[in-house]
């Protein structure tokens, strides 16, 4: 097993997931695609395990994003992505037009770094902010089809 592939084993065995083929590749493709929807995913993993279904890599997507080792995200009108960054209460920089998506540290504060007016009794430990707008790329192309 290459030391990476070991890397994946290991943080799957300390969540206390047994360590399979899909599960590495899932989480090799997460970790190599952020932000990636599932068929993004399902490529990814399938460049290696050609004979994994589909309802497979669901299911672990399922378990990692269960067992805290991925972050599950969908942005309004959006497919659900998956990212290997989690824990740290971090927020997304979502683009109108093309549709990136970047992560950004937390405003201010540790996790909650909001506050909610009325928590209604609630034990609040993690506040999602998504930011809208255009990527630099976009915001370059829209300025010059502006221009004369």
């Amino acid at each position: 097993m290459s030391s990476t592939a070991e890397y994946y084993a290991e943080q799957l065995r300390s969540a206390d997931l047994r360590v399979t083929r899909p599960r590495v590749a899932v989480l090799e493709a997460v970790y190599a695609h952020p932000h990636a929807d599932t068929e993004t995913i399902l490529d990814a993993v399938r460049a290696g395990l050609p004979d994994v279904s589909r309802q497979a890599v669901y299911d672990v997507l399922h378990a990692l994003t269960a067992a805290g080792l991925v972050r599950r995200i969908q942005p309004s009108g959006s497919v659900a992505r998956y990212e290997s960054r989690v824990g740290d209460n971090h927020h997304h920089l979502v683009c109108r037009t093309c549709g990136t998506i970047a992560d950004v540290d937390c405003a201010v504060g540790e996790a909650p770094c909001l506050t909610a007016s009325d928590h209604n009794g609630f034990e609040v430990d993690e506040a999602e902010v998504i930011y809208w707008g255009l990527c630099p790329d976009c915001a370059a192309s829209q300025t010059s089809r502006s221009q004369p």
